[in-house]
C-alpha cells in the first residue's frame, strides 16, 4: 500500500481534510498515513525541538539531534525518500506527484516548523526539498494536504483514469501541458447564459475537438508559460 509517513511537530492536524471526499474513501484501502511527533523524540528534560540559530537572527531552528533521532526511528527502517517542504526547494507539480506515486511503497515527508531545519540534516540523509509555490507559511503542514491529495488521486482505484486523461495537467498526452477545458451542467440556459451547442449536439468526436481547443485557448490566455511549454512540445 502507497503509505505517506510524516514528522511534524503538530500532529493532530492529520488526517484532516485528508479523510474527506473521494481521497478519504480511498484511505487504508488505496493508501495510509503514518504520523509522528518530533517531539517525542527529544532527549532534553523538557522535550525542546528548537534552538536559536548559529550567527545570531531571528527565530529559532529545529535541532539536528532531535530531528535526527525522528528520521532514525521513523524513516530509515522503511527505505522510502525523504522530502522537506520548503519554499527554497524544486517547484512542487504534476510530473513531480506521477513520480511520487511512482515509489510504490509510498513516501517520507518532514514539516518544518520555525525557521526551518538545521541544514546537516539534508546533507545526512539526502533530503530531497521539495516547494509548493512561492509563498511562506508557518509550516510544512498547511501545505502538505495539497501534495498528498494530488498523489492519492493519481493511485490506481482511487479514480477512474477517464477523469484523469483530460484535467489540466491531464495523463492525455493532448492535455498534459494543457489546463482543463470548461464545464456545464443543468440548466441548458441559465441568467441568459447558455450551453454551447457542441456540448448537446451527441457528436463525440466534435466535443472532444471543442474541449481540446477550449483547452488551449485557457491555458494561452491564463498561462503563457504552460502554453509555451505546449507549443515547444508539440513541435519537437
Amino acid at each position: 500500500m502507497w503509505t505517506v509517513t510524516i514528522l511534524t511537530l503538530f500532529p493532530a492536524i492529520y488526517p484532516g481534510q485528508l479523510e474527506l471526499s473521494v481521497v478519504g474513501k480511498a484511505l487504508n484501502k488505496e493508501w495510509s498515513l503514518e504520523v509522528y511527533n518530533i517531539r517525542d523524540y527529544a532527549e532534553n528534560r523538557h522535550s525542546n525541538v528548537d534552538d536559536k540559530t548559529y550567527g545570531g537572527g531571528a527565530g529559532m531552528v529545529i535541532r539536528p539531534d532531535v530531528l535526527g533521532n525522528a528520521i532514525d526511528q521513523c524513516f530509515i527502517t522503511n527505505n522510502k525518500p525523504i522530502y522537506y517542504l520548503s519554499p527554497r526547494g524544486k517547484l512542487f507539480d504534476q510530473q513531480i506527484a506521477r513520480e511520487m506515486v511512482q515509489m510504490t511503497s509510498g513516501i517520507n515527508i518532514i514539516c518544518g516548523r520555525y525557521e526551518g531545519v538545521d541544514e546537516r540534516i539534508f546533507k545526512e540523509y539526502n533530503v530531497e526539498e521539495i516547494s509548493m509555490g512561492d509563498f511562506v507559511v508557518s509550516s510544512g503542514d498547511v501545505v502538505l494536504p495539497s501534495l498528498i491529495d494530488c498523489c492519492v488521486r493519481m493511485l490506481p482505484g482511487v479514480l477512474k483514469e477517464e477523469a484523469l486523461s483530460s484535467e489540466s495537467f491531464g495523463l492525455s498526452c493532448g492535455y498534459s501541458c494543457l489546463l482543463e477545458h470548461p464545464h456545464y451542467t443543468r440548466p441548458y440556459e441559465w441568467r441568459t447564459h447558455k450551453v454551447p451547442d457542441v456540448l448537446v449536439s451527441g457528436h463525440h468526436k466534435r466535443i472532444e475537438e471543442w474541449r481540446l481547443q477550449e483547452a488551449q485557448l485557457k491555458t494561452k490566455d491564463l498561462r503563457p508559460d504552460l502554453w509555451k511549454r505546449y507549443t515547444d512540445k508539440k513541435h519537437s
